[in-house]
């Protein structure tokens, strides 16, 4: 089995392919199963957020895999499959490994270096787990992926500016962080939108307003504002009257459609007193916020279009020194994995031994006790016997478990299995078997 990964992002599809393929809720766990029922595939995860849809997957055979993993993408979001692959990318074993690790470490988010992501890689595999379509090997990975994106924190600057796309947005609209005297509305009551609220509260907002169809979320939100910020509660019924209020619009709902439309835009400009370009910043996938607005006079439109490529401020020696604990991450990942594929053999081996030293003390004994031979010698006899065959197997096993872990450590493994006459099925029994691989489970330890 290897860990296949078929997906889109802001660096290969456009927003307008993106928000369509987007997946959340129902659809996101229908997804997760519809792959999971696929004949070459035997477990997955996936990651969709409002810059990427990633499916990963442990698969039995390559090209199937990939053609059942774009025919399921193209049936969940309606775009054609020969549309589709024009913007797909797709990662195989080793290249799909070390993807992950670059994801969650934040080398491949459109704001390199923020820290979103990493919750959002946590999310995407309690989400499988949940829905049980997460198995030993993409959880193992997984552990791995999130170390990978600790340590890219903990060890670098790459997130010590605590950029994020909000802050980013927020750059752009303004020309600065700073919102001193901005009356910020923001629409939506999910993580995003907390983020949105207390980026703007931290930003010095005049007053933080927050919309949401369930009120009792927006209220929730809204009362999280920082001391010092007026924040208030807008119904979600009347969005018109709330954007009137506002200099910027900050909208990221997990809504299917349009939540912000062109007629709302323009009663709201006919209400507005305010002096100043009315700013929307869209981030949400799919968009939030009609395209045609941005044509509208006294408004502005900044979308994920705008915002893909936007650089972080992370300094190249950041991005190197990420770059590296990809690289040492994925390399002892590796090791551990060529290392588990040597356990069956020495299971096999151990187990073979044990066969044939019952045997010969079962022979052993009968012949001993005609002769008078006591219980208790014949004890300690197979006691002799069993630590003299642990000890001459216990160099050639470790020995190999420590050569295994080498690019070519496979071909150890195969001499073990020719010079003890190993039955193969007997390995591949072992292989099969779910016994847990510690080498492999901690990877990320207590995360």
């Amino acid at each position: 089995m290897s860990v296949l990964v078929v997906g889109l992002s802001h660096k290969s599809a456009p927003v307008s392919v993106l928000e369509r393929a987007a997946v959340s809720g129902d659809t996101l766990g229908k997804l997760l199963h519809d792959v999971a029922r696929l004949p070459d595939i035997a477990e997955t995860f996936v990651i969709s957020t409002c810059n990427r849809v990633e499916v990963y997957a442990e698969v039995d055979r390559f090209h199937g895999g990939v053609a059942g993993v774009c025919e399921l993408l193209s049936r969940h979001s309606g775009i054609p499959v020969q549309e589709l692959t024009g913007n797909l990318y797709v990662h195989y074993e080793d290249r799909a490994v070390q993807h992950l690790l670059a994801v969650s470490s934040g080398l491949e988010s459109v704001v390199v270096g923020e820290d979103q992501i990493i919750g959002q890689v946590r999310s995407a595999l309690k989400l499988a787990d949940d829905q049980g379509t997460l198995g030993r090997s993409l959880r193992d990975l997984g552990r791995l992926a999130l170390r990978a994106g600790k340590r890219a924190r903990a060890e670098t600057g790459i997130d010590r500016l605590g950029l994020s796309l909000v802050s980013v947005g927020i750059e752009r609209a303004v020309g600065s962080g700073d919102l001193s005297g901005v009356n910020v509305l923001v629409v939506g009551a999910g993580a995003m939108s907390g983020l949105a609220v207390a980026t703007a509260a931290r930003a010095g907002a005049a007053k933080v307003t927050v919309a949401n169809r369930t009120r009792e979320k927006a209220e929730r939100l809204a009362s999280g504002v920082a001391k010092g910020v007026a924040s208030a509660v807008a119904d979600f019924t009347d969005l018109p009257a709330a954007i009137a209020s506002a200099d910027l619009v900050i909208s990221c709902t997990g809504a299917a459609g349009l939540v912000i439309t062109e007629p709302d835009v323009r009663r709201a400009l006919d209400e507005r007193s305010a002096v100043g370009t009315l700013v929307f910043l869209d981030l949400a996938m799919p968009r939030d916020v009609a395209a045609e607005i941005d044509d509208l006079p006294g408004v502005r439109v900044i979308d994920m279009d705008e915002l893909s490529g936007t650089g972080g401020g992370v300094g190249a020696d950041d991005v190197a020194a990420v770059r590296m604990i990809v690289e040492e991450e994925f390399a002892a990942y590796g090791s551990a994995v060529r290392a588990a594929r040597v356990t069956p053999t020495v299971v096999a081996l151990r187990a073979k031994a044990a066969t044939v030293v019952d045997a010969e003390l079962s022979r052993l004994a009968g012949r001993l006790t005609d002769e008078g031979v006591s219980g208790h010698a014949l004890e300690e006899i197979a006691q002799t016997v069993r630590r003299v065959v642990d000890k001459l197997l216990h160099a050639p096993t470790v020995r190999v478990k420590e050569l295994a872990s080498s690019p070519d450590g496979e071909e150890y493994a195969a001499a073990l299995r020719v010079l003890f006459d190993l039955n193969p099925r007997t390995v591949d029994a072992v292989t099969h078997a779910e016994v847990e691989s510690p080498n492999l489970t901690n990877l990320e330890g207590n995360q």
